[in-house]
């Protein structure tokens, strides 16, 4: 092993980390990523790379692609119904550092991507990488490529009717009442609720002995307790145009919160977790 081409080498991994990350989605898949393209530059001759970073961006993204085309081609579970532990799962607190970074919309949006849409966007939008680039690496031309990473955009973004206002304003109401779910602050959750607040829920997202739908600030407050160890793995997401939430342990969809937000408190919310419904969801970043 050449130590000088090892300390090159680890001078990126941290960006190469980044790129994986996004594209696979799960940290244990992101580590294999990046080892594997350390071997490919171990059986590389480094005199002839002009550009490590480019080229170790390059390899990395051939071998995610490689991985995520293989993921489709052998998945069968319906979206939305990933185990909350994976198989190739990192170390948590690696794995909710990256989380952290990217965004649990984000993870859940690009996760309903094609293969190809999604190695293109993350390179162009995410990490500025031209599309003469990027054309090699998901072997199109430069121009499909393009619109490859203008239609995940388009998934990414989503769409809306909402004036920016009133979603921020549904985004800070959302956001106090993750955060008192989180901590379990029965006042906190009092506080964002609307006094007659309705929860609706799909049979899927519910202990078993629990009402499909409860009535009441109290009464939803005090199951919003119980449900604060879900709350931990949910944050904002656009939904059907509106703010809501996704719960995704790992940055894998479980269940979509579709909340009603009128006079700055929660009025309403479905918890969806039908894998039917969760498909025919339109997801987006806020």
């Amino acid at each position: 092993m050449d130590d000088r081409l090892a300390e090159r080498f680890e001078a990126h991994r941290a960006v190469l980390r980044a790129v994986a990350y996004r594209m696979l989605g799960t940290a244990g898949e992101t580590d294999d990523a990046v080892q594997e393209a350390w071997l490919r530059l171990d059986r590389t001759d480094p005199a002839g790379i002009d550009d490590l970073e480019a080229w170790l961006r390059t390899v990395v993204a051939r071998i995610c692609l490689d991985m995520l085309r293989t993921r489709t081609s052998r998945r069968e579970e319906p979206y939305g119904w990933h185990s909350p532990v994976q198989e190739h799962d990192g170390d948590p607190e690696s794995e909710a550092v990256l989380i952290e970074s990217v965004g649990r919309a984000m993870l859940v949006v690009l996760d309903t991507l094609g293969p190809a849409e999604r190695v293109a966007f993350v390179l162009h939008d995410v990490f500025a990488v031209p599309f003469d680039q990027i054309a090699p690496i998901v072997e199109r031309t430069p121009a499909t490529a393009k619109k490859l990473a203008s239609r995940a955009r388009r998934r990414v973004r989503g769409t809306t009717t909402a004036p920016p206002r009133e979603l921020a304003e549904q985004r800070r109401v959302v956001e106090a009442f993750l955060a008192a779910a989180r901590s379990g602050d029965l006042d906190a959750l009092l506080g964002v609720l609307a006094p007659d607040v309705v929860r609706r829920a799909d049979r899927a997202a519910l202990t078993p002995g629990r009402p499909a739908v409860l009535r009441g600030a109290d009464s939803v407050a005090r199951e919003m307790r119980l449900f604060g160890r879900r709350a931990r793995y949910a944050g904002p997401a656009l939904i059907d145009g509106t703010i809501g939430a996704v719960v995704a342990p790992h940055g894998r969809l479980l269940l979509a919160l579709a909340v009603t937000v009128d006079g700055g408190r929660v009025t309403a919310y479905e918890m969806i977790a039908d894998p039917a419904r969760l498909k025919a969801l339109d997801l987006a970043v806020p």
